[in-house]
């Protein structure tokens, strides 16, 4: 996730490790999209049936697209020779990379992509693997692969394939560089067939971020190229190549810091430290850096501006303004392409994408994405390049990368409806990364101490690590000092012992307080003074929920380690999450791009209509706060009165209350399932209120509720958020005890950004 500036994510060996070891080795699975269970089903899979598709394709090659994979799938290609910022450490070390950029390719863009790592530093055998694999895949993403053979592989792949081949350490970041230039040249009043640019770092990335801008009216005589060995004049011998010397300049200029002297715009993709304030303060009025070296910049934001107030600065990282990240680019240059069976990915599609790409920065940003980043964004010199979780990207970036694909002739079929793709597009993305990413980024605006009650349990501690270095907040972890500290050094995570706080009983001085607080509120429940004492002293759960009663903390998470109607009950000895106080458990279940939201799947055991009104009102209420514009459906055997059952009254009688209520949000019942969430099913009583399928699903009972959620995550796989407990006076969330450390930050993301708390 993007980090707020100034505010970054602190990630551990052992962390990185664990992410790619669970729940299984790697970072994605290949799952069939067909049906597979039946006889019938494998057959036509495999043999016989798929002799016809064969055939086909064997008649007309461009059927592929229509019958396979192919128009959908990229291969992300190394031999390990430049791992990122690590060198030549080889093809088996850059497989989780490889794995990574294919996981990037799928949740950005929705294009299918596999990792593929040569064992071969020669780049003739290189090209000969990669050419003999085209028939498999729509496009060909390069990566990680040292100079000068990058330039020599592409090239000859590009010459020898009819798929795009793309190497993005070169491309990607041209693209994003270029999109923030247009924008930076346009606040500072200038043009780019003007401007003297210095660019500093002569590999892959470098050469091509200066190709692409003079194919976009940047004047050759006017771009100073450096490498290490200082600038790159015409008659210079030393270190120099056939790429270097086609940006050979003429030009009494030696050193960087002699051709920064009047320079409009820096580009670097070198090294920290490269360039310094008096480099900078020799530049002309409003200068552009884009200081783009990873990990560290060539300079950073805050010195150039130290002594150029006047300077637009992006760097290649996310806690600083202005990003230059290459995931703006190459998943929405790909999808485009494959949308068109490209032949190439052309200089005009790189331009088209950085041109969309410096239009939509201009525009109006959707809220979502102004909480996301930290603070309202809005074009200007801290703005010129979207960040990577704008929702629009997918919309905006690849139908123009279409457009100049169709134009130049390398499409082999044409969009015809570019409207209509426009909105396929939209519906391509699965909305559970972005409501997460949501949840996660209103938490992180809020800092909250997040109190978690059960500090002897792996999950909750490692949860509790990640709250703290994830730049979350405060993390206050409920245990014996002795014992969390032997858990976390089992854990490998014998540091974070000095990071987070660990409290009980022993080391609290509010104790007393606490004490008389729980005394004054069960002393009518036949508690007496010493057994409130002991209750506090010694539950955890209660001790946590004290310690959130008295604004010592400013969410709870609970529940890893025993079931929810206990936890329930301890947590109602401090605070009313009775039925009759409100309280409601609303699970969020996303599946295949959609979400519903059922309730209540924790407080009400057996509602009426009463409390079916209210189960709907407070899961309206988050459907909201996840951004959905709430859809009752209130759920039964029976639709609209048949067949008639005493058990479907309450479900019919639920809508009638909410009419007296007046409420403002759609709501129908009683229905079936499928007449709820199927259009088609539900096109039979054009009666009902509902404009479009429900999303949120009010079930007769939590058994029915339990029931309903739990065979959807573990025969379907939906991924489920919750219960999230609603209508409580503060934000207390309780997990399930099948919580992995993942659910267990989701649910304490949940508490401290209120999404239940009815405060």
């Amino acid at each position: 996730m993007t980090e707020q500036p100034g505010r970054s994510t602190r990630i551990t060996p052992e962390e990185a490790l664990a992410y790619h070891m669970e729940p299984r080795p790697g970072k994605y699975d290949i799952v069939a999209s067909t049906p597979m269970t039946t006889q019938r089903d494998l057959s036509l899979a495999y043999s016989p049936g798929v002799a016809v598709p064969v055939q086909a394709i064997a008649d007309r090659p461009e059927t592929a697209y229509d019958y396979t994979t192919k128009g959908n799938m990229v291969a992300v290609i190394s031999n390990g020779t430049a791992i990122l910022g690590m060198g030549n450490l080889g093809a088996l070390a850059s497989k989780p990379v490889m794995e990574g950029k294919a996981v990037l390719f799928k949740r950005f863009a929705d294009v299918n992509a596999i990792d593929l790592e040569l064992a071969t530093e020669d780049a003739d055998e290189f090209i000969s693997a990669v050419r003999l694999m085209g028939p498999t895949f729509g496009g060909i993403n390069l990566e990680d692969i040292k100079a000068p053979e990058c330039f020599i592989i592409e090239q000859r792949l590009k010459e020898m394939m009819d798929i795009p081949v793309f190497h993005d350490d070169q491309h990607g970041t041209a693209v994003i560089c270029a999109a923030g230039l247009l924008n930076a040249l346009e606040l500072s009043g200038k043009k780019i067939e003007d401007v003297r640019i210095v660019l500093n770092g002569a590999g892959a990335a470098g050469i091509a971020c200066l190709e692409l801008l003079k194919s976009m009216g940047a004047r050759h005589e006017n771009c100073i190229m450096c490498d290490t060995k200082g600038v790159i004049y015409q008659g210079r011998t030393e270190g120099m190549n056939q790429w270097k010397s086609a940006h050979a300049v003429v030009t009494e200029a030696r050193t960087l810091e002699d051709a920064m002297r009047g320079a409009d715009v820096f580009l670097g993709v070198s090294a920290k430290g490269a360039v310094t304030q008096a480099m900078v303060q020799s530049m002309a009025d409003n200068p552009v850096i884009f200081a783009m070296a990873n990990p560290d910049p060539e300079i950073t934001p805050e010195d150039a501006h130290a002594v150029r107030p006047d300077a637009i600065v992006a760097t290649g990282r996310s806690d600083y303004p202005n990003q230059v990240n290459n995931v703006l680019g190459f998943p929405y240059l790909f999808r485009g392409a494959l949308d068109i069976h490209a032949r190439a990915i052309n200089d005009e599609m790189k331009i088209a994408c950085a041109r969309a790409l410096a239009e939509l920065a201009r525009e109006d940003v959707p809220d979502e994405v102004a909480i996301a980043y930290g603070r309202k964004l809005i074009f200007g010199r801290d703005y010129i390049i979207p960040t990577p979780f704008d929702p629009r990207l997918i919309h905006v970036v690849p139908p123009a990368v279409a457009r100049a694909g169709m134009d130049t002739g390398v499409a082999r079929r044409p969009i015809i409806d570019m409207e209509g793709y426009v909105q396929t597009l939209k519906a391509r993305m699965d909305p559970t990364a972005a409501i997460l990413q949501g949840i996660h980024a209103r938490a992180r605006q809020k800092q909250a101490r997040m109190i978690f009650a059960e500090g002897d349990d792996p999950r909750v501690l490692r949860a509790a690590v990640a709250w703290q270095r994830g730049g979350m907040g405060q993390a206050l972890v409920v245990g014996r000092e002795a014992e969390v500290k032997a858990e976390l050094e089992q854990l490998g995570l014998g540091d974070a012992y000095r990071e987070i706080s660990v409290v009980n009983a022993a080391n609290n001085r509010h104790l007393e307080a606490y004490h008389e607080f729980l005394y004054q509120r069960l002393q009518r429940k036949g508690v007496d003074r010493e057994d409130a004492h002991k209750l506090a002293n010694r539950d955890r759960h209660v001790f946590a929920a004290l310690m959130l009663a008295h604004g010592h903390g400013d969410g709870l998470v609970t529940g890893a380690t025993r079931k929810n109607a206990p936890v329930l009950a301890q947590i109602g000895q401090v605070f009313d999450v009775r039925p009759q106080d409100g309280a409601v458990g609303v699970t969020a279940v996303l599946h295949r791009g959609r979400i519903v939201l059922i309730g209540d799947t924790l407080v009400h055991e057996w509602p009426e209509a009463e409390d079916l009104a209210d189960i709907a009102t407070r899961a309206a209420a988050v459907a909201r706060g996840l951004g959905l514009e709430p859809r009752v459906a209130f759920l039964s055997f029976s639709n609209f009165g048949y067949p008639v059952s005493e058990r479907a009254i309450k479900m019919a009688e639920a809508p009638k209350v909410l009419d007296a209520r007046g409420v403002d949000f759609e709501y129908e019942g009683e229905m079936t399932v499928d007449v709820a969430l199927n259009a088609e099913a539900a096109a039979r009583y054009p009666f009902s209120r509902l404009t479009g399928p429900a999303n949120v699903l009010v079930v007769p009972a939590r058994h029915s509720a339990s029931i309903s959620v739990k065979l959807l995550q573990e025969m379907a796989g939906a991924t489920v958020i919750g219960p999230i407990l609603t209508g409580v006076s503060q934000p207390i969330q309780i997990c399930s005890t099948t919580s992995t450390v993942n659910d267990i930050l989701n649910m304490a993301a949940i508490s401290a950004g209120g999404l239940g708390s009815a405060r």
